[in-house]
């Protein structure tokens, strides 16, 4: 049921939605947020607003009875309005740009990712060929990050829920490299941390899909599934040069710090660091991106059980590394912000991570248009993340249709 109420009787502490006005029309932020200022409310008068929809749920205050509602005389000219005005045409420009980088980056993803599923298919026939195109990719992507002042983190929207062995790759070498360059690893360690992300899982080509798929494998399926580290070792041994450093990461990538892990069931320091790091970005995009999406974490979901259900399997300096590195509120994690707005966060900045950039849910909005807000530019903050299985499906459908987690880093220049 929707409430109205007079522009004569609203006060700070209102929450109003202006969901009759195209978002354009108005000087404010948002289409819908809590009042706090009369000069506000003088806007909305300018506007030729006589009444607005308000919320007393997320309202702080309750609008003025009729009899005492007071019209305070504020000096809010037509040109004031217009200025404000020319700010949120500026504003709107800006987001236009960074929906425009945004679709750069799903562009750059998805070109990225062809590559690597070329360089992995054709590593049996043409390994040497197949390991130097990887080491070009690598080697580009690393200088970009190690020349940069802060890593931008974005999620992309890909186009299909089911995902392969490259889309797997390419966001273990993205988080992986994210780590490392928090971590302070070195130009070399770079390198082959990207390049043991990238070849970490080439042995599951030789494992049956349905032993990869089955959540509940018998003893022998598990044994056929470990497998696939002795396999990836194999699958690279016709590459020529291919540094220790690099096998290491692939055959080590499912050790844990405890030493439950496999193949050599390894402890503590004598896992190499490297294969450490991998280890922490495989399963965290195996936690956000398994084949069953019904079971799928959201990336706030996945850091708080790696951090608080799995502390045990990891290097606990690298686990700490990990969650300053992509934050408590990571790409693709939905999140309640302090003016009762929803949304989801599709971009992170390494310098910045407690004002990330937010899709705003809006049903007034088309979801092509949905308004980008840049949380270093509003009052709002994030109160804790949502889960998208206690949310309206409407609402998951507006901010994340495919359900997939994909990532694509960027070098940010100051």
């Amino acid at each position: 049921m929707k409430h109205t109420v007079s522009v004569d009787c609203l006060q700070p502490g209102i929450f109003i939605s202006l969901s009759e006005l195209s978002w354009l029309d108005h000087p404010f932020l948002l289409n819908r947020f809590r009042l706090s200022t009369q000069a506000q409310i003088s806007v909305l008068r300018q506007l030729g607003l006589t009444e607005v929809e308000w919320d007393p749920a997320r309202s702080t205050a309750r609008p003025l009875p009729v009899a005492v509602a007071v019209v305070e005389e504020v000096d809010f000219s037509a040109s004031a309005l217009d200025s404000m005005l020319d700010v949120k045409r500026h504003r709107a420009d800006r987001v236009r740009v960074q929906r425009e980088g945004l679709a750069r980056c799903e562009r750059l993803f998805e070109q990225e990712t062809i590559g690597m599923s070329e360089i992995l298919q054709d590593l049996g026939s043409r390994p040497n060929e197949s390991y130097g195109r990887a080491k070009s990719t690598v080697t580009r992507l690393v200088g970009g990050l190690l020349s940069a002042d802060s890593v931008a983190v974005h999620l992309v929207n890909m186009k299909s829920k089911e995902a392969g062995l490259a889309h797997h790759a390419m966001n273990v070498m993205v988080v992986s490299l994210l780590l490392g360059k928090v971590a302070n690893a070195t130009e070399d360690e770079m390198r082959a941390l990207g390049l043991g992300a990238l070849f970490h899982d080439v042995g599951k080509t030789d494992v049956p899909s349905r032993v990869l798929r089955n959540a509940q494998r018998t003893t022998a399926e598990e044994q056929f599934y470990q497998a696939h580290v002795g396999y990836g070792i194999k699958n690279v041994s016709a590459v020529k040069d291919m540094p220790l450093t690099v096998k290491n990461i692939i055959a080590c990538h499912h050790e844990r710090w405890d030493g439950s892990g496999f193949p050599n069931h390894l402890v503590a320091a004598k896992i190499p660091r490297l294969a450490r790091i991998v280890a922490i970005a495989n399963r965290y995009d195996n936690l956000c991106n398994p084949f069953d999406l019904k079971v799928a974490k959201t990336p706030a979901e996945a850091v708080s059980h790696m951090f608080r259900r799995e502390a045990g399997f990891y290097d606990p300096e690298l686990l700490q590394i990990f969650v300053k590195a992509l934050g408590v509120y990571p790409p693709g994690s939905f999140v309640a912000l302090s003016d009762g707005s929803i949304g989801l966060v599709i971009e992170t900045n390494s310098n910045d991570l407690l004002h990330p950039l937010i899709m705003l849910h809006d049903p007034t909005v088309p979801r092509n248009e949905a308004l980008l807000l840049d949380l270093s530019e509003a009052e709002a903050k994030i109160e804790g993340a949502l889960s998208p299985a206690k949310l309206p499906i409407e609402v998951v459908e507006y901010l994340a249709p495919r359900g997939r987690i994909d990532y694509y880093i960027d070098a940010v220049a100051h």
